[in-house]
């Protein structure tokens, strides 16, 4: 009687970092990387980077390449830190939804909008040591072009279509202006990625893990912003309100009693001569006998 033999399915083997014995291993795996020239620079040991640092960088490419059930190197290869924060490249999310087997390959719809010139957008310059906002115009003219991705689950006939990239899009949220951008350069590849990135954010964010593309991750503005305490807040608020009230009092004060008005005095430094009074107005105050 033969038996069947069952083929063996990968399994997701992660990695407990509060393991003692797992911990060790890891470090182990992750100081082979960080000594390769195969491995991209911010695993690697350099003069600007020890390598306690390239280790703790691997030890995370590492961490969720078994999360993700892939390959380090691969992860490695396609992880970036840009400005600080971890991104993928657009083009390792585009063959990961393809690959994942939920999901038919991403198509792409490309459509005229028309010519667009003059369009305004928000610009960031520095000013008095601060990064202000700065409106200003792109005069050119260029064709709107605009990119849907789509897909669908297998086994369902729905389409799933992503927002639609525009180049009008592209100038107003300053992916275009950006110095070095390669949207001037090669925008349709541009529309395909960041729609592909769109896309897999809404309908397969488990993927990504929650993190951007490299291509999104360049064409972010970093604004400065300043921390406001809740409770400095708070108080400034009340200081402002008690000071409305007081002033609101005072009108209200002034309307119901107005001042009285002063009546005309002698300066007592000038006091007025008496005034002379008419004999008949004298004689009035004396007796009968007196008035002849």
């Amino acid at each position: 009687m033969n038996t069947p033999v069952l083929a063996a399915q990968p399994q997701n083997m992660a990695i407990n970092l509060f393991d003692p014995a797992q911990f060790e291993t890891m470090q182990k795996i992750c100081k082979m990387y960080v000594n390769s020239d195969l491995v991209p620079e911010s695993y690697r040991v350099t003069d600007k980077r020890p390598e306690s640092k390239a280790v703790a960088n691997c030890m995370i490419a590492v961490s969720m390449a078994q999360r993700m059930n892939a390959d380090h190197m691969m992860v490695m290869q396609n992880l970036d830190i840009i400005q600080g924060r971890p991104s993928w490249s657009a083009k390792f999310l585009i063959a990961t939804v393809n690959s994942c087997g939920r999901f038919s390959p991403l198509r792409y719809k490309f459509t005229n909008l028309g010519k667009i010139k003059n369009v305004t957008y928000t610009d960031y310059e520095w000013r008095n040591g601060r990064r202000e906002a700065v409106t200003k115009t792109l005069n050119i003219e260029i064709d709107n072009w605009e990119c849907i991705a789509y897909s669908s689950e297998k086994g369902r006939d729905e389409i799933l279509e992503s927002t639609p990239i525009t180049m009008e899009m592209a100038i107003k949220e300053g992916w275009y202006t950006k110095s070095g951008s390669k949207w001037q350069t090669m925008p349709r590849l541009m529309l395909q990625y960041r729609a592909a990135s769109f896309w897999q954010r809404a309908y397969a964010p488990e993927i990504s893990m929650g993190m951007i593309t490299q291509e999104e991750a360049r064409d972010i503005e970093d604004v400065d912003y300043i921390e406001i305490n809740p409770e400095d807040k708070l108080k400034e608020e009340l200081e402002k309100a008690n000071k409305e009230e007081f002033k609101c009092q005072q009108e209200a004060k002034a309307a119901s009693d107005p001042s009285p008005v002063m009546e005309d005095r002698p300066d007592p430094g000038n006091p007025e001569p008496p005034k002379a009074q008419s004999f008949n107005n004298a004689s009035q105050g004396k007796p009968n006998w007196m008035r002849r």
